[in-house]
């Protein structure tokens, strides 16, 4: 999943306008973020393997820490309790929280069974739908468009910031997933941790985005 978890976090300034578009960002795809680093130590692992599915060429061998349950969960807590010490926002904390685990319950839709529920157990799930890619397009670009039409719903753009700055990325993050699922795979697993590390510039560029939107109360 991809545009899935940005559409999560955009769909979530609906009922948490007091939190930035940023911070949900940055929980929803906290697993992504962390992922490439721990790929580039070797900590975890990935092989780039055409084929395996319809739509993904990545064969994710070892992931436990950024994307077991267990992992995700524990990095669920320790990104609220960050968030909590700095805003002392509790309802923002926990939706931070259920946002980063989030990450895991779209990825089960996608992923074939490679998922992992535990850090050491040999458990893995997965619903598998990367293996149609009809049915992977349908539904991370059904989730985009209601998560843009949300985001859209809840705020107001007070300037041109605020207005093409948010379409720019929008149309950004759509480049993105359309030219890894047709496009040629990374050269290596290295290259491919590289990019990843890229997605990290969407953080504060929602931070900014968001700054610039005002924020309408949930109905």
């Amino acid at each position: 999943m991809f545009l899935g978890h940005f559409a999560v976090a955009m769909g979530a300034k609906r009922v948490l306008p007091r939190v930035s578009l940023g911070t949900t960002v940055l929980a929803a795809q906290f697993a992504d973020l962390l992922w490439p680093i721990l790929l580039l130590l070797g900590v975890e692992r990935v092989r780039i393997s055409p084929g395996i599915t319809a739509f993904s060429d990545l064969d994710f061998q070892h992931y436990p820490y950024t994307h077991s349950l267990l992992g995700i969960s524990v990095l669920s807590i320790l990104l609220a309790l960050v968030y909590f010490g700095v805003t002392k926002h509790r309802v923002g904390a926990l939706a931070v929280a259920v946002l980063v685990v989030s990450h895991w319950v779209l990825d089960v839709i996608v992923h074939r069974p490679d998922l992992p529920l535990s850090v050491a157990g040999q458990t893995r799930v997965g619903l598998g739908l990367w293996n149609s890619v009809a049915g992977t397009l349908l539904v991370e670009l059904g989730l985009y468009a209601v998560g843009i039409y949300m985001y859209l719903r809840s705020t107001t753009a007070e300037d041109g910031v605020g207005r093409y700055g948010f379409w720019a990325l929008i149309v950004v993050l759509l480049a993105i997933f359309l030219g890894s699922a047709f496009g040629p795979p990374p050269d290596s697993e290295r290259a491919l941790a590289t990019l990843t590390l890229a997605l990290w510039v969407v953080v504060p560029w929602a931070y900014w985005v968001d700054a610039h939107r005002q924020a309408r109360s949930p109905s």
